[in-house]
């Protein structure tokens, strides 16, 4: 006997179509599925169908979201899902138009992003024993991220056919599954060798695990293990109120620019989409570029 199969809700068949048509990541998706039961919910209670919504039920729904304490970067989050849900709508012949359409993005403070300054960086990196296998990872690791900028996903997820000691760069696949290549330095390269040689061996035994960087049992290093190692060795020398791993990022982009790289050039490393996610960093190198005119410009009075 044949079992009848529920037919997927409208928010599945959007989830599913953000997976494997737009190749959006696993955290993105959630995240999404998180603000459209919001207002699924919403729209139970009020007795109002998804198909028969206007832009004055919309406007009630992020007003609600907004008086629960949610910031005006959630806000604007919480739109952008709202408007990408209701165009899947209009792209499937669902409706004939978005009651999203016209509701604006909410202005948001440019929030800059916290980095290290070159002085901690060298503090931080020297941190770890290398005379002990897990010292030799945890150099590595710290090493190959500022080299980098990668993203702690990004880090626990890289394979070793993924990395080109001899060539110096590393093939990773980021948001949305797109590919960059990114190279790396020689102190970097000689970390990672130095590992992979005499420390990874040690730790995988019989196992064989795709990914470059394990844990001490030899299997796949975690985002939370790789989190707490991070913050450990912030604890050791003085910085972990003001390191995570998103902070390496930062300070890998920060100091390229403050060092005169160009944003394209940046915005190609760090993967990101838009341009307009890289300028952030043109705020964070205004002092420096301060200190230069300061130094040089002929009628400047603090030189």
């Amino acid at each position: 006997m044949v079992k009848n199969v529920s037919p997927r809700t409208p928010l599945e068949q959007f989830l599913i179509y953000l997976e494997f048509e737009k190749g959006f990541a696993a955290n993105t998706i959630l995240s999404y599925r998180r603000e459209l039961k919001k207002f699924f919910v919403f729209l139970k209670k009020k007795h109002l169908d998804y198909l028969h919504v206007d832009e004055t039920h919309i406007l009630d729904f992020i007003r609600q979201e907004g008086r629960r304490g949610g910031a005006v970067s959630s806000q604007a989050h919480l739109i952008s899902v709202l408007k990408s849900f209701y165009r899947y709508l209009l792209q499937d012949e669902l409706l004939e138009f978005s009651p999203v359409a016209a509701v604006s993005l909410p202005k948001k403070w440019i929030k800059l992003p916290k980095y290290l300054s070159i002085d901690d960086i060298a503090r931080l990196l020297e941190a770890p024993d290398q005379a002990t296998t897990i010292g030799k990872r945890d150099k590595a690791v710290l090493e190959l991220m500022y080299a980098t900028g990668l993203r702690i996903s990004e880090v626990t997820q890289l394979k070793l056919a993924d990395v080109y000691l001899d060539e110096e760069f590393l093939r990773v696949l980021g948001k949305g599954r797109k590919e960059r290549i990114v190279p790396f330095n020689e102190i970097s390269r000689d970390c990672l060798r130095n590992y992979l040689d005499l420390s990874r061996p040690l730790l995988v035994k019989q196992a064989r695990p795709e990914q470059v960087f394990v844990n001490y049992r030899g299997a796949i290093f975690s985002r939370q293990g790789l989190w707490k190692m991070i913050k450990a060795y912030g604890q050791m020398v003085g910085l972990a109120r003001r390191l995570t791993p998103h902070v390496l990022r930062h300070s890998f982009a920060t100091h390229l620019v403050e060092r005169g790289a160009d944003l394209r050039s940046v915005q190609m490393l760090l993967g990101h989409s838009s341009i307009t996610t890289t300028e952030v960093y043109t705020h964070l190198a205004k002092d420096q570029v301060k200190k230069v005119y300061d130094q040089f410009h002929p009628r400047s009075k603090k030189k």
